[in-house]
């Protein structure tokens, strides 16, 4: 993530504690002798729970929300000057001078606008979250040129984590650790269910503050692709964690998100612990909750009193629900394209790295009750690879279509819940009991992008190649825009790998296949990275090292210049024997031989 070493110094630096503003007349805090449900407006009747559930038996399953259960937040007034720096820079190294001043009020009003989003999106029976590329389009960069809200748009997902780890300070409110211990000693599994737009920053902040183990399951709405109040977010939590929604408790700190997600999903028990907007809801709302504290300290002694019998199971409960798929150029080049895997770095297998991933993926099963050794785990992903691989060859188009310029291919990528719910999970589900597969399933599901970054780092060691640094700040010297341009499985790993390469600041644009949905030979991939550079084709060169992807994608972009480094992930035969529309413009061997051959025009 970008930024992210000193967006995480900047929360051991602001730990102290966060006093709540004044929330006025408090609400009653119900005791159990008096709490009654209210009548739930929208319930169909297999989402009632039964009579015997509530906070006297001790549940399966406890859900909390991160954002005012986990952790208390205070927004940082000086926090928007720091985006806007930040997204100038961003904009910066494609070419886009937009000073912060002038960014700072653009921001402020796409945050403005969101949250009115998010407001009203509230109000509705099974809302969608929206992606980080609409959140970057359509609320932050919407006034913003076409060319530079398309850079944007391309570095989205690392933007909102570092608008995310920004804005907010986070502490850890009162009793949420010994909620977890308690739980723990009671065999109760836990589990996050939150509403966010970049669920990895929240991922890193449980994890810097040593409470990510603690939890089996980790919802984001971002990441599975509708928010609360729609009840399927607590519903896949309850699945992947092995039991339903009548036999865990959720506990929130909204009314209108939680309370009512909580009634719709049908869970046992309802709790709220009071945060900013806890009494004052965007709008009337007749859900109530069956307690309410103002810390979750209140939570702690609930449950210690609470009675072993577990609450009874729902006898009906509903499908999981899942989210809707989701000829050469003369003088200085307008824009270098290169791809990532071959050109910017080789790699080789990292053993290692493999055994490291398998044995985490294997510690993470088991914190959610699905126990198999790493061997297995490492089996289970082996496997995956080798069904991927299956995958793309069965679905790139037939690159023979590109002589027809009319003709371009559509070649899709694949999606990481995809990967582990469609790829990885026939595997695992093959070592773990029948009774088990539905939840496991769906605890593949919310966890597919954490672990896909995981994977992708695991996959193989990369190396930069020589010369690439030579070529990238010759490029910046003469004022020429660069964009990554890859086919990859996470996009988020690659910037990941050029941050800790030092590179990210000589790179303007990110186009990575599994952030688009397309992967080349597609050329909406080049021709995306050509548009937020307000980049001329015909005088773009790109750097690849496959002809049937790279070359192909270029050619049907209409890239003017097209190299092909050797040494990559093709032969020196399948490039010098590639048919007449597959070849490229030039061939070297090494890649700081751009400089003289691109670069050094006037």
């Amino acid at each position: 993530m970008e930024g992210s070493t000193g967006t995480f110094q900047k929360f051991r630096g602001r730990s102290p504690a966060v006093h709540l503003p004044d929330a006025g007349t408090p609400r009653p805090v119900p005791t159990f002798a008096t709490v009654t449900r209210s009548t739930h407006l929208f319930a169909t009747p297999s989402a009632t729970p039964s009579p015997a559930t509530g906070l006297d038996a001790v549940p399966d399953a406890l859900l909390l929300d991160f954002g005012g259960v986990v952790f208390q937040t205070r927004k940082r007034p000086e926090a928007w000057a720091e985006v806007a720096v930040h997204v100038s820079e961003v904009l910066a190294r494609a070419g886009h001078r937009i000073g912060a001043q002038e960014l700072e009020p653009v921001l402020r009003g796409g945050n403005k606008a969101l949250k009115d989003w998010k407001n009203a999106s509230s109000r509705r029976l099974e809302p969608r979250e929206l992606t980080h590329r609409e959140i970057w389009r359509d609320f932050y960069g919407s006034p913003l040129p076409a060319a530079a809200r398309e850079v944007l748009v391309g570095s989205a997902g690392a933007l909102q984590a570092y608008l995310t780890a920004t804005v907010a300070e986070h502490v850890v409110r009162p009793g949420v650790r010994e909620l977890l211990a308690l739980a723990a000693e009671r065999g109760v599994r836990l589990g996050i269910v939150s509403n966010a737009h970049a669920g990895r920053a929240h991922r890193e902040l449980l994890a810097a503050h040593c409470l990510d183990d603690a939890f089996g399951v980790q919802v984001y709405s971002d990441e599975v692709g509708i928010r609360k109040p729609h009840p399927g977010m607590i519903e896949l939590a309850a699945a992947a964690l092995g039991t339903t929604p009548a036999r865990s408790w959720y506990v929130g700190d909204t009314f209108d998100r939680d309370v009512v997600a909580g009634r719709r999903a049908g869970v046992g028990a309802v709790v709220l612990t009071r945060h900013h907007h806890t009494d004052s809801p965007p709008f009337p709302v007749t859900e109530t909750a069956d307690a309410v504290f103002d810390t979750p300290e209140g939570l702690v002694e609930v449950l210690a009193a609470a009675g072993r019998e577990p609450a009874p199971a729902d006898p009906t409960p509903g499908e999981v629900p899942v989210a809707a798929e989701a000829g050469a150029a003369v003088g200085r080049p307008s824009a270098l394209l290169l791809d990532h895997g071959g050109v910017i770095a080789v790699s080789v297998p990292d053993v290692g790295a493999r055994l490291a991933f398998a044995a985490h993926l294997a510690r993470r099963l088991g914190r959610a009750g699905y126990y198999v050794t790493f061997e297995e785990a490492g089996e289970v992903v082996a496997a995956a690879r080798r069904r991927h691989k299956e995958w793309k060859a069965a679905r790139e188009a037939d690159v023979s279509a590109l002589a027809d310029p009319g003709a371009p291919p559509v070649v899709p990528e694949i999606d990481a819940t995809t990967f582990w719910t469609g790829l990885a999970a026939p595997g695992l589900l093959a070592l773990l009991p029948p009774e088990q597969h539905a939840g496991a399933t769906t605890w593949l599901r919310v966890e597919a992008h954490a672990l896909m970054v995981g994977f992708a780092r695991s996959k193989s060691l990369p190396t930069v190649r020589p010369g690439l640094r030579e070529v990238l700040e010759a490029a910046r010297a003469l004022g020429v825009p660069v964009a990554v341009v890859s086919n990859t499985v996470n996009g988020r790993a690659v910037r990941e790998e050029l941050d800790e390469a030092g590179l990210t600041h000589l790179v303007g644009v990110h186009v990575y296949s599994d952030e688009l949905g397309r992967r080349k030979p597609d050329p909406l991939m080049p021709g995306t990275a050509l548009h937020a550079l307000g980049a001329d084709p015909a005088r773009a060169w790109f750097v690849g090292d496959k002809p049937r992807r790279d070359v192909a994608a270029a050619r049907a972009a209409g890239v003017g210049t097209v190299v092909l480094v050797r040494g990559g992930s093709s032969s020196d035969a399948e490039i010098d024997q590639a048919p007449a529309h597959l070849r490229p413009d030039h061939v070297i061997a090494h890649l700081g031989e751009l400089v003289g051959l691109a670069l050094d025009h006037p």
